[in-house]
């Protein structure tokens, strides 16, 4: 997975702690009552897989498709794409990088975030062991050794005990010197039972000694072509895949290369030939999956979209179309409000710049506003010229932003704070004291947050004028994420913890159930909490809302029933 996981450390670290502190603070209360002014349906439905990283074939000949963001290993049909099976956290899979099946049958994946190695024996026994944060690549000797490595968050090498239980054996020892330039990922065995890996953030590929881990390099790619993966084929070819879409046939002993195949906007992660010679490909970005024929024939064999839609945006063009942003961790899609059409998506550059991770997006005149804590920034983005306006990396892990009064507002989990920054100047906060300030949301006079860990909405700004001290409005809800005032005044929040939209009166704090049975509250890793909260809500004309729920890849259109 070829994305930077590092700041999901901080924000792993501070959520830990700010939950259990806060669980005390919470103020009890229910919603009073449940409204059927709304007529819900899927609106947008996105990919059946939430980004897809390693790949491997098992014994059933089913092909595996690791998915950090959705938590699961996902068992395909690799003739028709069906999904067959979806093993998750109720099975002991958290949030697997890469997989790779054992000479038993026995499925192992490794989870990139909480850095155990995991196995599935075949009578159903699942077995754990720690390795160190960050295993990513993992791959079996012809005579079925096991190794496995780090990224993102290390480089070391490992060889592992297939059992699980004795202590790894270091062949590489993890440096300890961010950003790991020279780590590892998707990985395979030579014929030569040689290891050959990419080094991503050098660009090239390297072959190495599995018994004392002397690397030599085999090939060096031009400036700004990355390869995620490679993979041997059963005559013993060695094949790369390329960020860019390109597939590529590597002389092991030369180091040239020619391409294979091209699939156009793939950013492709990892790879795997069956016992055919078929060749399967993943693609991170949108969760979509390829079959590649030895002629270079590309077939989509599971599509993609939308793998773990967050904020929401509407924005009116000048011809009166009004188009819905939806922040898709790695890229924004642009879809038509009406018919929900697909008009663009704004990706990251290849070659480093263009959009930063979108995590939340908010209107900003004829711009939007995009939070990425992975990045670490804060954007200014224009949709329709597809660049970059201006960008702010002065803040501690934000995780929403709006413009309020002309000032940019950003709600930040480093500080607990919502700061405020006018222009080019430097932020200063207006509410403190919160635990993981998520949802924003304001009118001309009057702004908002909720606290996702404490259950709260604070007024922070009333009449145009910074509160002394944040003030309560309303306390236990279950997890706020997303928030927007309606048309009428009041504020609309989505609770993760309870899968519905509710209505608060932020005059008197009373709340009402508008929609339940929403599927929210995405967990990558059943061994660390939530990465970051992630649902949204939005309000269109004649009172249509509209809402981003980030387990079931979809975006709801709630339409307002007439009134009785």
């Amino acid at each position: 997975m070829l994305r930077g996981w590092l700041t999901y450390v901080a924000v792993a670290v501070l959520l830990t702690g700010t939950v259990a502190a806060a669980a005390a603070a919470t103020p009890g209360g229910t919603p009073t009552s449940v409204s059927d002014r709304y007529q819900t349906h899927v609106f947008i439905r996105g990919a059946p897989i939430h980004g897809a990283n390693g790949l491997a074939i098992d014994e059933s000949g089913r092909l595996l498709v690791a998915s950090v963001l959705g938590g699961e290993l996902v068992a395909l049909d690799p003739q028709t794409g069906q999904i067959l099976d979806r093993l998750g956290h109720a099975v002991g899979v958290d949030g697997p990088d890469d997989v790779a099946v054992g000479p038993d049958g026995s499925i192992y994946w490794t989870d990139i975030i909480i850095g155990e190695v995991g196995k599935l024996a075949p009578d159903g026994t699942v077995t754990k062991q720690f390795v160190g944060q960050g295993m990513n690549p993992i791959a079996f000797t012809a005579s079925g050794r096991l190794f496995v490595a780090q990224a993102f968050f290390g480089d070391g090498l490992y060889e592992l005990d297939p059992d699980l239980q004795n202590p790894p054996r270091v062949v590489i020892p993890n440096s300890g010197a961010p950003p790991f330039v020279q780590q590892l990922n998707g990985f395979d065995f030579g014929p030569d039972g040689k290891l050959y890996s990419p080094q991503p953030f050098l660009g090239r590929i390297v072959r190495i000694d599995p018994e004392s881990g002397a690397m030599t390099l085999l090939t060096q790619f031009p400036a700004g072509v990355t390869a995620g993966s490679v993979e041997f084929d059963s005559q013993g070819r060695l094949h790369a895949s390329l960020v860019d879409g390109t597939i590529v046939r590597v002389d092991r002993i030369t180091g040239m290369y020619s391409t294979v195949a091209t699939i156009r906007d793939a950013v492709l992660d990892n790879m795997v030939f069956d016992a055919r010679d078929r060749l399967f490909v993943s693609n991170s970005d949108d969760g979509a999956v390829y079959s590649v024929a030895q002629g270079g024939g590309v077939r989509t064999l599971s599509p993609g979209g939308l793998i773990l839609p967050g904020g929401v945006a509407l924005m009116e063009g000048a011809s009166g179309q009004v188009s819905l942003l939806v922040a898709d961790v790695w890229s924004m899609a642009e879809f038509d409000a009406d018919s929900g059409r697909l008009i663009e998506v704004d990706r990251q550059s290849r070659v480093g710049g263009g959009i930063v991770e979108p995590w939340t997006v908010a209107p900003d005149g004829g711009n939007v506003i995009i939070t990425s804590w992975m990045s670490n920034a804060v954007q200014i983005w224009d949709p329709a010229a597809n660049e970059q306006v201006a960008i702010f990396t002065d803040f501690a892990v934000p995780l929403n932003a709006l413009r309020f009064q002309g000032d940019l507002v950003v709600a930040e989990l480093g500080t607990g704070s919502v700061s405020r920054k006018q222009g080019a100047g430097a932020k200063s906060p207006i509410a403190t004291g919160l635990f993981v300030p998520t949802g924003l949301a304001a009118t001309d006079d009057d702004l908002w947050v909720a606290d996702w860990a404490t259950g709260i909405v604070w007024q922070i700004v009333a009449d145009g004028v910074v509160l002394p001290s944040k003030q309560f409005t309303t306390g236990g809800l279950a997890f706020p994420e997303g928030m927007a005032v309606d048309s009428d005044g009041s504020l609309l929040v989505l609770e993760a913890g309870a899968d519905r939209l509710t209505r608060i009166d932020p005059a008197t704090g009373g709340k009402t159930t508008l929609v339940t049975g929403l599927e929210l509250g995405a967990v990558f890793s059943a061994g660390a909490p939530p990465a970051v909260p992630l649902s949204s809500v939005a309000v269109g004309r004649n009172g249509t809302l509209f809402v981003t729920g980030d387990v079931a890849n979809v975006v709801y259109r709630l339409r307002a029933l007439p009134s009785s």
